[in-house]
């Protein structure tokens, strides 16, 4: 049985994905609430809600994240999020009403296919009925779906992106993520230093090494900023402050590091949003929740190009990991 996000009491995720063209959203929710922050470490990133969860304002608890493609239109599918959780009165307490509080990033998948497809309010409420405590489906699915990695020297040699999860528990305590990964570098195996996913050489043969070609000086060719982007959840049961759970999504970031290269570059939005549900009624020193954060996040990233396939479309194919392997 894979280990998942899914694995941290009080956490569900659901997935919507449009077969008219590779695109989605994913939702990870938490119906009790959960003490929410955020990190964005990408310089182009179309985000919601992210002041909200800086420490130093007042709303602590959220009721879901929002992991959309469709670049900034995607934002759009928050709103089904928000109407599904109305409708079952979870939300914020603020008087005559109840305001659920969905955070969201959204990744750059306008590429493939019809531009025009994206997801919107009905994506982001099919994907919270679609939710459940079961791992989630892995690779081109949901916020996964249209995902692509190394595009640093264009996206004609590119491959497959998409989405993944996993978890780590010490003694009673998990930390898991979800991570959709849309990155411009290449995707590395840390346990081996070999990239498995990325940039291939002109002739879209074999894997390039886009750190090692950008070394030799090898002119990168991006596409526009905001193009790209690795977005993510990760959730624990342990219990902490807001100000805990910012560090937490820091230290997310350095699973992203080891697995990615480069990363959090002018032309990706990386975000990591953390949720902690307190579920366990414990905690872990925050030197082993952030390895932990880290781990899953690295573990996730690789689920995810792993489990991607390929995508032919018309002027463009994209392999996936395991065609190269």
């Amino acid at each position: 049985m894979s280990s998942s996000i899914c694995d941290v009491a009080g956490i569900e995720v659901g997935h919507a994905t449009d077969g008219r063209r590779p695109t989605g959203c994913t939702v990870v929710l938490a119906r009790a609430g959960a003490v929410g922050a955020v990190d964005v470490r990408g310089a182009a990133p179309g985000t919601r809600e992210t002041d909200l969860l800086a420490p130093h304002n007042v709303v602590e608890r959220v009721h879901a994240v929002l992991l959309s493609g469709g670049s900034a239109f995607g934002l759009d599918a928050a709103g089904g999020v928000m109407r599904w959780l109305d409708e079952r009165g979870i939300g914020l307490e603020v008087g005559p009403a109840r305001v659920p509080i969905v955070p969201g990033a959204v990744l750059f998948d306008l590429p493939l296919g019809d531009a025009r497809i994206r997801p919107d309010a009905a994506a982001g409420y099919a994907a919270c009925e679609a939710a459940s405590r079961q791992a989630p489906a892995e690779g081109n699915v949901g916020a996964g779906a249209g995902a692509a990695v190394g595009k640093i020297f264009g996206f004609a040699r590119a491959m497959k992106g998409g989405i993944g999860s996993a978890s780590v528990c010490v003694d009673g305590v998990t930390v898991g993520a979800i991570v959709a990964c849309n990155a411009l570098g290449d995707v590395v195996d840390p346990a081996t230093g070999r990239v498995i996913a990325g940039a291939r050489t002109p002739d879209g043969r074999a894997l390039l090494d886009a750190h090692a070609a950008l070394l030799r000086g090898e002119e990168a060719r991006p596409m526009l900023a905001g193009s790209n982007t690795t977005i993510g959840v990760i959730a624990t049961d342990a219990a902490l402050t807001k100000v805990q759970a910012g560090r937490l999504a820091t230290q997310g970031h350095d699973g992203l590091a080891r697995t990615i290269r480069p990363v959090h570059t002018l032309s990706d939005g990386d975000a990591l949003f953390a949720l902690a549900t307190g579920a366990s009624g414990r905690t872990l020193g925050m030197m082993t929740l952030g390895a932990m954060a880290a781990e899953a996040c690295a573990l996730a990233v690789l689920r995810a190009v792993r489990a991607a396939r390929a995508v032919t479309l018309p002027g463009v194919h994209l392999p996936a990991a395991g065609d190269l392997a």
